[in-house]
């Protein structure tokens, strides 16, 4: 099995915006990535995707979408083989817990499908609350708990 990684780190400062990716950011502990649009006290407070299913998206659309495209916080390499669902834990870097708090969401007109016409949050995103806060960065392990 290959280790889960962080492929990327993004944020946006308003809600409804596509995401600009960070090398490195601040998560706060019950609310979430510092300086992003969906910090607050509320179960959505940090977005994950499977880097593998923004690849496979672009392959099947030839589409050339990159990280923040999705309007995801964090893309992780092989988040699948962490098989994470509702209720489980897991750890970005060396400090920072999540808590799965949904998957997938209700579909609406999006930025993203009004802008590529795909979308793969609402299906396939990980809602997490921050559980433990710190920094993490770019290629940091991920590790359920």
């Amino acid at each position: 099995m290959k280790d889960a990684r962080i492929h990327s780190i993004c944020i946006a400062k308003e809600r409804g915006q596509l995401k600009k990716e960070v090398e490195e950011a601040n998560v706060i502990k019950d609310l979430g990535i510092e300086g992003d649009g969906h910090c607050g006290s509320w179960g959505r407070q940090v977005t994950c995707l499977n880097w593998g299913s923004v690849v496979k998206s672009n392959e099947e659309h030839h589409l050339g979408m990159g990280p923040g495209d999705f309007a995801e916080n964090i893309c992780i390499e092989n988040m699948d083989a962490l098989d994470l669902q509702t209720g489980d834990k897991f750890m970005l870097g060396d400090s920072v817990v999540l808590q799965v708090s949904q998957i997938g969401k209700p579909d609406h007109p999006s930025i993203v499908t009004k802008t590529f016409g795909v979308t793969l949050l609402p299906f396939e995103g990980r809602f997490c609350r921050v559980l433990q806060g710190g920094m993490i960065k770019k290629g940091d392990p991920v590790y359920k708990m």
